[in-house]
């Protein structure tokens, strides 16, 4: 009995002592949770434009050199009108500046319209004539683009970018009317049947992007294109008489302005919770 009650009061001594020693050590306060720094996160993206062209060619010309040699003098004025941009794009965003895609482009038919002023000589005779032109174009284009974007302020991320790519160039509807008084007033008709070309085509792009979520970027972006050259089909007059010669769109140009729409399809994972830590 008695070695029961010394177990008892030795246990109560120890317990007693621990209480003590422990109430004697300072209270740490809990460690302060700091959040790991954000990964600079990249992924993939899917994206959309519509907008619209404002084009330009240097020069309209005939295959023919010798059609109206020896010229004196020459002068060509011409236009296009405005044409739709729709496109599609697929790209992969590296990190928070720097992002690439492949875009496919239908630029939508656009009228044209030149006029061909000369005085040359025939015979040692000078003569004047006018060439009116009409047709329409329209274009594939296909460019792989590199984009940088130079930080973000309220959502708004500036950027500029360049691409390089194809343009499928379709020249179609073209006509040639022209007047001359040699040696007596005369008129001319000529028509040509669509045709289409390839060329290497280049970009450079710039625009503003506005984060509406964390999936969700529209953009309003200038670009501007050049797209090689495009040409028409055969020529043959009224009565269907080929001269096997065509016309040659030199240097095809547009400044394009786009609103566009990117979906992210990978979001940057959330940060991990802090810790749970219970008071009292």
């Amino acid at each position: 009995m008695r070695s029961v009650k010394s177990l008892i009061a030795a246990g109560a001594a120890s317990l007693f002592s621990t209480l003590a020693f422990a109430a004697d050590m300072p209270i740490m306060p809990p460690p302060v949770y700091a959040p790991p720094p954000a990964a600079d996160f990249g992924g993939w993206y899917l994206r959309g434009d519509i907008g619209f062209s404002n084009q330009k060619v240097k020069d309209v010309h005939y295959t023919r050199e010798s059609a109206y040699t020896p010229m004196t003098s020459f002068n060509q004025t011409s236009a296009f009108d405005t044409a739709g941009i729709y496109g599609v794009g697929l790209g992969y965003r590296f990190n928070s500046w720097f992002r690439m895609d492949v875009t496919g482009q239908y630029r939508g038919n656009s009228n044209f319209k030149a006029t061909d002023r000369f005085t040359a000589t025939a015979g040692g005779v000078p003569y004047n004539g006018i060439d009116n032109y009409n047709g329409t174009k329209s274009e594939w284009l296909v460019l792989a683009n590199a984009y940088v974007d130079l930080g973000t302020w309220w959502c708004v991320t500036p950027f500029i970018g360049a691409g390089v790519g194809g343009a499928r160039v379709s020249i179609a509807n073209f006509t040639d009317t022209g007047i001359n008084n040699l040696p007596f007033t005369t008129t001319s008709f000529a028509t040509a049947p669509t045709a289409s070309k390839w060329n290497f085509a280049w970009a450079a792009h710039a625009g503003l992007a506005y984060a509406v979520n964390p999936n969700l970027v529209l953009e309003l972006a200038y670009s501007y294109v050049d797209l090689g050259q495009g040409q028409t089909g055969v020529l043959s007059d009224y009565v269907g008489n080929t001269t096997g010669n065509v016309f040659k769109f030199k240097d095809i140009t547009s400044h394009d302005l786009k609103l566009g729409v990117r979906w992210n399809f990978d979001n940057p994972p959330p940060p991990p919770m802090p810790p749970l830590i219970r008071k009292g």
